[in-house]
């Protein structure tokens, strides 16, 4: 419903406009998703001007290898991140959530899956991440191994002479982190909630 003036009533909301920022939204994150399941994401990319916030319940691998590293937006702006590579990954109640400002107001676009559904499965999962907090246990760790060396996670290496470390089977709880990108080799999404919406709820 309207007023004769055409806006919203107050505590309503205007679906029309809001309308035209969800759906290309959902369509385009439909078909990230798509990719990421095909494989067919490519590990480069600009990176939008913004991070976004991953969460998970639980994250278990069979091993984790990690360097520094820099994402570069489309305007070639430097932001330097600490790469995680993955290797097989099971994740509890995932969570992607970012704010992204629009004509409408900052809207949340939230990504979530898992939770009663059943955990999320990744192949070769890396995060260029500005943070991560977490409860972790490691199997044997290498700690300012030569990041040119790296071998814990297939396809996982740095710049040679830069510190990096690995480890074996890894299980975090509680994971948090702001992250620049993401990206999979084969995602299994149990339960794939997508959602846009005014002021929504993020993550953390």
């Amino acid at each position: 419903m309207s007023t004769p003036n055409g806006t919203a009533p107050e505590g309503r909301t205007a679906w029309k406009k809001t309308a035209a920022v969800a759906v290309p939204a959902v369509l385009a994150v439909g078909a990230l998703a798509a990719a990421m399941a095909q494989g067919a994401l490519a590990a480069s990319f600009a990176v939008s001007g913004s991070n976004f916030q991953v969460a998970s319940g639980k994250l278990t691998s069979t091993g984790l290898a990690s360097y520094v590293h820099t994402d570069r937006d489309a305007d070639d702006r430097g932001h330097p991140v600490a790469l995680l590579g993955i290797g097989k990954a099971d994740l509890t109640d995932i969570c992607q959530a970012a704010r992204v400002e629009t004509p409408v107001g900052t809207v949340v676009f939230k990504l979530t899956a898992g939770g009663d559904a059943g955990p999320v499965r990744a192949d070769s999962l890396v995060i260029d991440g500005e943070d991560l907090v977490g409860d972790a246990r490691f199997g044997t760790a290498q700690i300012g191994r030569d990041a040119g060396t790296l071998d814990a996670v297939p396809g996982v290496k740095g710049p040679r002479g830069k510190f990096g470390l690995q480890a074996g089977n890894i299980e975090v709880a509680g994971v948090k982190s702001h992250a620049w990108s993401a990206t999979g080799g084969n995602f299994r999404l149990k339960g794939l909630r997508v959602s846009v919406s005014l002021d929504g709820r993020t993550c953390f």
